[in-house]
């Protein structure tokens, strides 16, 4: 029977459905919306899909929306592995600045649940891993922000030396600065 259970930042689960195998391959149910209501005590409505596909060491991430109605995610692994993390960036949270992580990989029957107003970020563990995403809010490129992966008071353990990294991330503010330029954006109102 699938489960849902806490990650240790508020807002943040760990959705384990079951794995039917065979000889043919393997079924699961990767998502109940009705799962997620009793449990969680809210609806996710999917407002987008999207599908990513990286080579080992590369790094997704550390993103999050400020888009008005916030973004939640919903993450499964569906082909390869990666290693999920969970990141706090909610500055009068008791886990601000912490983070959890999560091996995904094809056929684990594992999702995460990412509430809005966390950040959310993976390394690809091998080539060819490919992520299925399910979003409440829609894509919005001026409200999609990034954190630096490498923020030294986040302080990720990344499993590989060397990561790979967008252009984006790569010049990614961290955590602090963004913050206090938040603050100071009128178009932000402060959050």
């Amino acid at each position: 029977m699938a489960e849902i259970t806490a990650l240790g930042i508020d807002g943040a689960w760990l959705y384990q459905s079951d794995v039917h195998g065979d000889s043919r391959g393997y079924f699961t149910e990767w998502f109940k919306s009705e799962l997620v209501k009793n449990v969680i005590g809210r609806e996710f409505k999917i407002a987008q899909a999207n599908i990513s596909n990286s080579k080992r060491g590369v790094v997704r991430g550390i993103h999050f929306s400020i888009t008005k109605e916030g973004q939640a995610k919903w993450v499964t692994c569906i082909s390869g592995k990666i290693i999920d993390f969970v990141v706090d960036i909610r500055p009068n949270s008791p886990t601000f600045k912490k983070w959890v992580s999560t091996e995904l990989y094809e056929g684990s029957g594992r999702s995460i649940f990412i509430s809005e107003g966390l950040g959310h970020a993976f390394i690809a563990m091998e080539d060819e891993s490919r992520i299925s995403y399910l979003l409440s809010s829609p894509y919005s490129l001026k409200e999609e922000l990034a954190i630096n992966p490498k923020d030294p008071e986040i302080a990720i353990k990344w499993p590989f030396e060397e990561i790979h990294l967008s252009p984006k991330d790569q010049s990614a503010p961290y955590l602090n600065d963004l913050l206090n330029t938040l603050k100071q954006s009128p178009n932000t109102g402060g959050n």
